[in-house]
């Protein structure tokens, strides 16, 4: 944690210095309430989870971290722009995200000490489904719903506003968990091969069905691309690690290609997101100014990067949130932005160490998805923002602007830690005086 307290301070001073050539006047307050926060973690894992893997919370800090430094480096950026076309300067997107960060750490400790026993959450099966569903179809209520950017994410209440998509994941994550532990072995029964694909039976198949369903619902009704691939991928990947079957993959990536293929003859904004990535230059003045500018950023920074507060991120638009690695990847290169995503597997792994080492079969699901989760956000984000797959609009986690996906992310790794701290939690071995004779009578 000091190590990462020490990268995440130099590298606010780095931006600092670069830009105005001094410490900006709010350093030092944002400086130690970003301690603080750090260190209050630390100590709630200490006391609340003392076996969890001790390296999960440090990367997660230094990736939230490097999020407001370059939050603060845009900030910056925007101010200089306004002062150069004689505007008023906005005001500052770092201090509202670090109240996020704040609101995020209250919430993970909640979770910690709620959550004393993560078996428990098994109970709340289905009701993690309804809650789940009905937070999926909240933005399509009359009156709250928003669309912003084309997609229906967004729930309005008066001034506030969330995006309920965060919160349901980890809810359909709890759910995915409790019904695989119930039904694994019936879906892992093998009744016929096709071609030495081992597929189950047919009334089997339900669950995936449904859940492809619900993903093409997703993509039509809230024309979100993002939101429908990350929760077909994960119910595909708990399945496979319920059953250790790879026929579910297999079929998973039958009906992906399927849903894929329809959704692009059947729905215009499918159809422009395939073809803006196939070719980006040929609309780049249009619906393609986006990738290309994050491809131009990209490509400046090459291996080492301009340097903190020495590029141009703020000619990628949305570089706060939906482009911020592509920021990220200007200003610190190739090398950077290895670094960060290498942060991320760290996260995962961890995660997924978690899941190998826990004892019963609801835990185990449970760190696989949420790590499931956690990989695919990541995968799909820079993988959109670097060309490999069409843009989506997921949050990177921990990194972008936004509240939602932020305290989602902060209560899922303390699940993570909770888990953890069960599988890795030492048996307490009980000795009757009896016993304690007999041994002694045997030395």
């Amino acid at each position: 944690m000091i190590a990462a307290l020490f990268i995440g301070g130099a590298a606010w001073l780095n931006v600092d210095y670069a830009v105005l050539g001094k410490l900006s006047p709010n350093s030092l307050l944002i400086g130690a309430a970003a301690a603080v926060i750090a260190i209050g973690a630390t100590f709630a894992v200490r006391f609340l989870t003392p076996y969890a893997d001790p390296t999960l919370l440090p990367a997660v800090i230094l990736l939230n971290l490097i999020g407001l430094t370059m939050i603060h480096r845009l900030d910056l950026g925007e101010a200089q722009r306004a002062v150069s076309n004689g505007t008023a300067a906005p005001a500052a997107d770092v201090t509202t995200q670090l109240t996020w960060t704040a609101l995020g750490v209250v919430l993970f400790i909640a979770t910690l000490i709620v959550v004393r026993d993560h078996r428990k959450l098994q109970r709340f099966t289905y009701t993690s489904l309804f809650l789940g569903l009905l937070l999926l179809m909240l933005p399509l209520v009359p009156g709250i719903g928003a669309t912003i950017n084309g997609a229906t994410l967004w729930v309005r209440v008066g001034p506030f506003s969330f995006q309920p998509a965060e919160m349901a994941k980890i809810a359909l994550t709890i759910f995915f968990a409790g019904y695989l532990v119930v039904k694994r072995d019936s879906l892992a029964l093998v009744r016929t091969k096709v071609l030495g694909l081992e597929l189950p039976r047919g009334r089997d198949l339900g669950p995936l069905l449904v859940a492809w369903i619900i993903s093409l619902g997703v993509l039509v009704f809230e024309r979100d691309l993002g939101t429908s691939l990350l929760f077909f991928g994960l119910f595909v990947g708990m399945l496979y690690v319920a059953t250790q079957r790879w026929s579910w993959l297999v079929l998973g990536a039958i009906l992906f290609i399927a849903g894929s293929v329809g959704a692009y003859f059947a729905f215009n904004h499918v159809r422009v997101r395939v073809q803006v990535w196939l070719d980006p230059f040929a609309y780049q003045s249009e619906q393609g100014y986006q990738i290309v500018q994050s491809l131009f950023g990209l490509s400046s920074g090459g291996l080492l990067g301009s340097g903190w507060g020495q590029g141009h991120p703020l000619f990628v638009p949305y570089a706060k949130s939906d482009f911020i690695i592509s920021a990220l990847g200007e200003e610190l290169g190739y090398t950077g932005l290895a670094a960060i995503i290498m942060l991320y597997a760290v996260v995962v792994t961890r995660g997924m160490r978690a899941s190998v080492a826990c004892r019963d079969a609801f835990g185990t699901l449970l760190a696989a998805g949420l790590s499931i989760v956690l990989g695919l956000q990541v995968f799909v984000v820079v993988g959109g923002v670097t060309r490999l797959i069409p843009l989506t609009g997921l949050t990177t986690p921990f990194l972008a602007a936004g509240g939602s996906a932020l305290i989602a992310n902060w209560i899922m790794i303390a699940l993570l830690l909770r888990i953890s701290d069960t599988a890795r939690r030492p048996n307490a071995i009980v000795v009757s005086p009896d016993d304690a004779l007999t041994q002694v009578m045997r030395l």
